[in-house]
């Protein structure tokens, strides 16, 4: 019965996860550009570099950003020697979880504990801003891209 409930509700957040990214996809598509940025937004983004935790040592390096739910942004730059982004964030300490059917269940980022079946919400895996099609111990590193989670 347990396993029932593990894999209806497994079924449920990743059909809920497509239908977002769906949504995501829709609503980026506006016709609208971006300008060009001003003196204040780039200053504003050296002081964001200012606020960036280093963690790990190794020849990889990306970026990774945690937004919990009132929208605070926490950022890293992690360095290691793994694979994968989940080993790497495992090493670092920062994500927590259980294996489930489709990998790694993350439930606590950076200490911030988002659980469905108490709060509604989740975290949820993003590469480059666009929702992950992979999950977050089975996506390989790419060296220049941004990996984040997010409390929805």
């Amino acid at each position: 019965m347990q396993k029932k409930l593990k894999r209806h509700l497994m079924s449920f957040i990743l059909c809920m996860a497509l239908i977002v990214a769906t949504a995501f996809t829709t609503t980026g598509c506006n016709g609208k550009t971006d300008t060009p940025s001003t003196n204040t937004e780039q200053n504003s983004g050296d002081a964001q570099k200012e606020n960036v935790t280093l963690l790990g040592e190794g020849a990889l390096r990306f970026d990774f950003t945690v937004t919990d739910k009132e929208g605070t942004e926490t950022l890293f730059e992690i360095h290691t020697d793994k694979e994968t982004v989940g080993e790497a964030l495992l090493e670092a300490g920062l994500i927590a979880g259980e294996e489930g059917p489709y990998g790694l269940y993350v439930k606590t980022v950076n200490g911030i504990t988002a659980d469905f079946e108490k709060d509604g919400v989740y975290w949820a895996f993003y590469i480059n801003g666009e929702y992950a099609a992979t999950s977050v111990d089975t996506t390989k590193i790419t060296e220049g891209d941004h990996y984040s989670f997010k409390v929805e």
